[in-house]
């Protein structure tokens, strides 16, 4: 039997589209080229807002915001459902020099969200040197392997027919309508088709989508482990973050790089976030990474994701070019995408994530 809905890309936009959907009462296959989360999802840190969100267009920061609002109650669920604690927690972010503080200020007045300058490390000692510095108490974070799994568990609970190691390679079409999903595997067919394949949207569009203006961008991260609570809250400072985990774990990150699509990591990476990290955390510099890694975001102009159904295909919709912010905007990305299918009220202006004509 066909399903309702085929989703191709199994990472955190795919999974929460399918489980927008699945909950909306339809049958769904989601393909995987892989494992489930197991590119950018997997590999990003989790921080659930923008860096510095007043340096961002309304459409993402707008998108972001409403989406991390989403966060406490979509995680709720599914760790009372799944018993998978994706350790979601709004311990805030603090925000080292350089940054625009009128900018802030106006962003924060505008979005009535919360930045306080602050000019004593009393809030996080451990950093050392004092400096004039922004803190966003409301930044929240996820652990992303965790929040993979629970939406994996959450998937098959709901029904989704999950279809992995298996890369879709051609999506067939005669005339305005996709007849079916060539994959490596076999033939897959629906009455609708959603592409949320990240990095690799585009590739699988093919023909479907020249103009479509995504890319992998590649970044590199490194993970340090020291004793819980050595570093008390996010820390962020000219774009380099460091992001700590209950049980010790230190993410580091992350480079911006469009190399293609080669995920191999370098030693000039690995220095140069070590060095930025040990500058904020004196710490680290005692300590070595315990891993490092890197991952493809699928990169789009100014962030901006598209979420839209295709301009010349009745069947076919898109949700996918979230670029660094696939994990904060994805709950608000499926509810998005599944007011558009269904004809429902949109919660904010959904025009600037069309199909660029």
């Amino acid at each position: 039997m066909s399903a309702d809905f085929v989703i191709i890309g199994g990472g955190v936009i795919g999974c929460a589209t399918a489980l927008e959907l699945a909950l909306r009462g339809v049958r769904v296959t989601l393909v995987e080229r892989s494992q489930i989360g197991g590119e950018s999802s997997w590999a990003g840190g989790g921080i659930l807002s923008p860096l510095l969100p007043w340096d961002y267009k309304e459409p993402v920061t707008g998108l972001a915001q409403w989406s991390a609002s989403l966060y406490p109650d979509w995680v709720d669920d599914l760790q009372s459902l799944t018993g998978i604690d994706p350790e979601y927690q709004a311990g805030g972010m603090l925000v080292l020099p350089e940054f625009d503080g009128r900018k802030a200020d106006a962003w924060s007045n505008t979005h009535k969200a919360r930045v306080e300058h602050i000019v004593s490390h009393s809030l996080m000692p451990e950093l050392g040197v004092e400096r004039n510095s922004l803190w966003l108490p409301e930044v929240a974070q996820v652990r992303n392997p965790r929040l993979i799994k629970a939406l994996a568990k959450r998937l098959e609970m709901a029904g989704v027919q999950i279809v992995k190691d298996t890369e879709g390679t051609e999506i067939l079409h005669i005339g305005n309508k996709v007849t079916g999903l060539r994959t490596t595997q076999n033939l897959i067919s629906g009455g609708q088709y959603i592409v949320a394949g990240g990095a690799w949207s585009k590739p699988i569009l093919g023909e479907l989508a020249p103009k479509l203006p995504l890319k992998p961008i590649r970044g590199q991260m490194l993970l340090f482990k020291v004793n819980p609570g050595e570093l008390s809250h996010i820390v962020l400072q000219n774009g380099v973050y460091l992001i700590p985990r209950r049980d010790g774990h230190i993410l580091v990150g992350s480079t911006l790089e469009d190399v293609g699509f080669d995920k191999s990591t370098t030693k000039e990476a690995a220095t140069q976030l070590h060095a930025v990290a040990a500058g904020i955390f004196p710490r680290l510099a005692r300590e070595q990474p315990i891993q490092h890694w890197a991952g493809l975001r699928p990169g789009s102009p100014d962030n901006i994701p598209v979420i839209s159904r295709h301009p010349d295909i009745e069947n076919l919709y898109v949700n996918s070019g979230h670029f660094r912010y696939g994990v904060t905007m994805a709950p608000g990305s499926a509810r998005i995408l599944g007011n558009m299918i269904f004809g429902k009220p949109q919660p904010i202006d959904v025009l600037p994530y069309q199909w660029p004509l």
